[in-house]
This record gives C-alpha cells, structure tokens and sequence, in this order.
C-alpha cells in the first residue's frame, strides 16, 4: 500500500446523514479502508435550528444518528479497522463536519456526495460543496459504488 494513500486512510471523519447514505458511503469505503487500516470515525450532524424551533427533539434526532451508526457498523463489521461514532451539533452542517475534523484529529474527511435535485441544494445549502471549498482537512469524495454497478 502506498504511504501516502496510508496515512490519508490514518484516522477519516466519515459523515453520514441517513441509513441509506451510511450504507452507500460505507460500501464505497470499504476497500480503502480494507486496504489502508487506520480508523474510521463515522460522524453524524444534528443540525441546530439557530434559534428558531427545532424540526424534531434532540431525542428523536440522537436515535437516528444511533441508527445510522448502526448501518455503519454493519456494514463494516468484518473489515480489520477501529470504528468510532460521533453526534455533532451545529446550525451549519458543513462547518460542523469540519470543526469535528479538526476536533477528532483527523487525517481526512471522506464520503460519498447525496443525491438531489440542483434546486434541491441551491435552496438548502450544498454541503458537498462546501466541504470540498471551504474545509483545510482534505477531502476524498468517493463514488456511489451502488450507482455505478447499476
């Protein structure tokens, strides 16, 4: 394995939203991470309202970021790396990821971009974007592994 692929694999911040994004996220890791080591510190973001009433109860949000880390954990159960899971809390999702990358000391933040629809982003903020432009921890955008074997 080369090094530098080694030490990028060295501790990734792996943000997940939905079961079905841990699953596609975790499918197109998995070699890498089979590969590479190190460890993966899954991460989910319950996005704070700022102020205004929030969506759901922090419970209810906590739960599903339980579940989510699940399908992770699944997913990943017999691959030979240390896997952590975190909930974050913040008003920008994005930010969020980023400030935790930099709070867990990670080598890189690696994930598979959600689908939706161009308005769907332009409308609620497109954090694959920002994540790419805005974070200084580097940043591996994986392909949907189950998309292209479609």
């Amino acid at each position: 394995m080369n090094d530098v692929l080694a030490s990028f694999f060295q501790r990734v911040v792996v943000p997940v939203a939905d079961p079905e994004d841990a699953e596609a996220t975790t499918v197109a890791l998995r070699p890498y991470v089979e590969a590479a080591g190190g460890s993966v510190l899954a991460v989910h973001v319950v996005e704070k309202a700022g102020g205004a009433p929030d969506k759901a109860s922090v419970e209810h949000r906590e739960q599903h970021a339980e579940d989510v880390f699940a399908v992770v954990a699944d997913e990943l159960a017999d691959v030979e790396a240390a896997l952590e899971t975190r909930i974050l809390y913040g008003t920008d999702v994005s930010e969020t990821i980023i400030d935790g990358a930099h709070d867990l000391d990670a080598s890189a933040i690696v994930f598979t971009p959600r689908g939706g629809s161009r308005w769907k982003k332009l409308l609620s903020g497109d954090v694959t974007h920002n994540l790419v432009t805005n974070s200084d921890v580097p940043v591996l955008v994986l392909p949907d592994r189950e998309l292209n074997d479609a």
